[in-house]
Parts: structure tokens; C-alpha cells; sequence
């Protein structure tokens, strides 16, 4: 190997080194960013999964209720908790609640019924009112698991870079401290091997 063939891959492997160093770095800072504003936000809202034992665990489909179980009386904090809060309680609730129909057919059923029955139009608003609401929250805890997923994500991509950023910068001393010496004793080995072979 020549000596600018060398150098050459020298200078890639340390631009490799430093490049999967920096992105290793933004990964871990946007993992970190990402759930620290995804667990102040859920912190703040200070919600609570119901007791194991409670009659809102008691009454979800078996399912639904072993997925509730394993958090059982914790603050939520972690996406996880989100996903498991939204997919499993709320979202079991509002199709009990809606009886399988969505917010926008409630909410269509009470308009047309606003001035020809009102006392049905309070009924049907008031549901249309809950699913909203109980939708609205459910799509946020779902962003709040979401941007948490994401973070999670980062964290992997920055393991896998960062593994990466010190086997080519251990590629790198190899090749700058180690071939050298092996080249010099196979070039003295020939050279010794020449002197030692008879003259013809």
C-alpha cells in the first residue's frame, strides 16, 4: 500500500469517526429532549391509574384490564403509560359510552333533533359533548406515546452510531500504529531473506 493510498483512508477514517460522533451526540440529546418534555408534559397533568381493585378496572374487558393492571395506581409519567391510559381505558369507555358510533354521528343525530325534540337533542348532545372530549384527550396522550416512540427510537439509532464511531476509530489506530510496524518487519524479513539467498 502507498503511502497517499494511507493517508487517504486515514483522513476517511477520521472523518467517519468525528461524523458518527456528532449525529451519536444529537441522537442522545434529542432522545433526552424528547421524553424529559414528554414527562414534564404528562407529569403536569397529573393523571392516575385507577387501583388494581377498583370498580374502573373491574368493569373493562379482561384484556384491557390486565394491560391497566401493571400500572395500577401510578402518576403517569412515560409514553408507555400513555398508550396503555388511552388504547385501553378511555378508548373501552367511549365506544361503551357512543355505543360503537363516533362523536360525529352523535353530534349530527343532535343537531337534527335541536328543534323538534329537545329534551332527546340534550341527550344526544351531551354524548356527542363526552366523546369529544374524551377523544381529544385520547388523541393527545396518543401524540405524548408517539413523540415518546420517537425518542426511544433515537436512543437505538445512537447506540448503533455511537458502536460504530469507535470501531472505525479503532480502525483508525490501527491502521495508524499498527500496519506501519507489520510492513517494516515484512520489509526487513525480505531484505534479510535476500542478503541470506546465494549469489549466482
Amino acid at each position: 500500500m502507498t503511502r497517499e493510498i494511507r493517508w487517504r483512508i486515514l483522513t476517511l477514517q477520521i472523518v467517519a469517526t468525528v461524523v458518527l460522533a456528532v449525529v451519536a451526540g444529537i441522537g442522545y440529546w434529542g432522545h433526552n429532549f424528547t421524553q424529559d418534555q414528554v414527562r414534564s408534559q404528562l407529569t403536569g397533568q397529573q393523571i392516575v391509574f385507577p387501583p388494581a381493585n377498583s370498580p374502573a378496572i373491574k368493569a373493562l374487558p379482561a384484556a384491557n384490564a390486565s394491560e391497566m393492571t401493571q400500572y395500577a395506581g401510578q402518576q403517569m409519567t412515560t409514553g408507555e403509560q400513555a398508550h396503555t391510559y388511552a388504547q385501553n381505558f378511555i378508548a373501552v369507555h367511549l365506544k361503551e359510552i357512543g355505543q360503537g358510533k363516533t362523536y360525529a354521528y352523535w353530534s349530527g343525530k343532535a343537531l337534527t333533533e335541536e328543534k323538534t325534540n329537545p329534551k332527546q337533542f340534550a341527550i344526544d348532545n351531551g354524548i356527542a359533548l363526552t366523546l369529544f372530549r374524551g377523544e381529544t384527550l385520547r388523541s393527545l396522550l396518543l401524540n405524548a406515546w408517539a413523540f415518546w416512540f420517537v425518542g426511544t427510537l433515537a436512543l437505538y439509532a445512537t447506540i448503533a452510531m455511537t458502536i460504530g464511531a469507535v470501531v472505525v476509530f479503532f480502525a483508525f489506530l490501527y491502521e495508524l500504529l499498527l500496519v506501519p510496524k507489520r510492513e517494516g518487519v515484512v520489509e526487513l524479513k525480505e531484505l534479510s531473506l535476500g542478503s541470506a539467498s546465494p549469489v549466482a
